[in-house]
């Protein structure tokens, strides 16, 4: 049976793409690097910005449309509570064009890392114990039609994520540019798109909701002495003192008290400032049993020492438990949708 769900709270919709360079040798140009998006407009609009979700690596928009078990997707759930929504599918990604020649090569996921990172409840971090929202079975058999669902959408992404935020900053601001001021929603891969946005464009980015973005921050290594990217993002930032080269960036050991998380790198004090980030209202997400829930206090601390006010929250202590880090296509999704928008409500957003 084919999976339907009701759109009757959908007063229009759009497809449009924001366009790239045009490239290559005399007879065989072609545009590249272009983003492919589609929006979605309610019957009855009872909120005053967009929302702009944006998805992580080896994900499309199909992230925000459906679950893999054919319940409402997120798109669908912020459309019928009046907002208008626009998915954007990463340059050289799904519906945005790939030119290898211009791109480079890309990679996958295999089937046993999403296996081990996104569905199982036995995966090799401890509070994956807890994973208990994820629709299908999530074994290594991929004999359930839920999980042969997910494995069918997954595709292939560029290796470096400084390559993939090059490419979404400057889509994303040509996107801004053209429907304005924006909520952005972004999860893991793309977390650093909503921090170089915000930074380059701050006027148009009204708030921000991070779900599990990329980290930990600087490198993955606890003992690293030189930062791997600019702790939040891989591209540089607008800090304060500025900060030309990962070479000038002065990084310490962060330790941390309790044993089911990560030790991590963290700036020493006195830490740069991030003010273009001031004043934007910052929710930082993460679910009780992702790999995420190990590090991503590391990047709530580098936040905190930018002067970047947010607001770290676990999942499981406002109630909602049990999910990974496909959370908007977990059992519970519209549980965790709707927790998100009374987050904007409270912020007039």
């Amino acid at each position: 049976m084919v999976p339907k769900i009701d759109q009757s709270f959908i007063k229009e919709k759009s497809i449009f793409y924001i366009d790239g360079e045009i490239k290559g040798e005399e007879g065989n140009r072609h545009m590249c690097n272009q983003m492919f998006v589609e929006a979605y407009f309610p019957i009855e609009k009872k909120h005053p910005y967009p929302v702009v979700m944006m998805h992580g690596a080896g994900q499309t928009n199909v992230n925000w449309l459906m679950t893999p078990d054919g319940r409402m997707g997120w798109s669908d759930y912020f459309v019928s509570q009046g907002y208008e929504v626009y998915l954007c599918e990463q340059p050289s990604r799904g519906r945005s064009a790939y030119h290898p020649d211009e791109n480079g090569p890309r990679r996958f996921h295999p089937v046993h890392v999403l296996q081990n990172n996104f569905m199982s409840d036995n995966a090799n971090w401890p509070q994956s114990r807890l994973h208990t929202q994820w629709p299908g079975s999530g074994n290594m058999e991929f004999e359930d039609e839920i999980d042969r669902q997910f494995l069918a959408s997954q595709v292939e992404y560029l290796p470096k994520n400084r390559d993939s935020q090059i490419l979404m900053l400057n889509s994303g601001k040509k996107l801004l540019e053209k429907i304005g001021p924006s909520i952005l929603l972004t999860h893991s891969q793309a977390g650093p798109f909503g921090w170089l946005l915000a930074d380059a464009v701050p006027e148009l980015v009204k708030g921000i909701i991070a779900l599990e973005p990329s980290g930990p921050p600087f490198s993955r290594d606890p003992e690293a002495k030189i930062a791997e990217n600019f702790g939040i993002a891989d591209l540089p930032l607008h800090l304060d003192p500025p900060v030309g080269s990962l070479s000038e960036l002065q990084i310490e050991k962060n330790i941390t008290d309790d044993s089911a998380l990560w030790d991590g790198l963290a700036f020493q004090d006195p830490a740069p400032k991030l003010p273009r980030l001031k004043g934007i209202p910052i929710w930082l997400i993460v679910s009780e049993a992702s790999y995420h829930s190990q590090f991503d206090h590391l990047t709530s601390h580098v936040l905190d020492q930018c002067g970047v006010e947010h607001s770290f929250i676990r999942l499981e202590d406002v109630g909602i438990r049990g999910n990974g880090h496909m959370m908007m296509y977990e059992k519970n999704n519209l549980e965790i949708a709707d927790y998100l928008i009374g987050l904007l409500k409270e912020k007039s957003l």
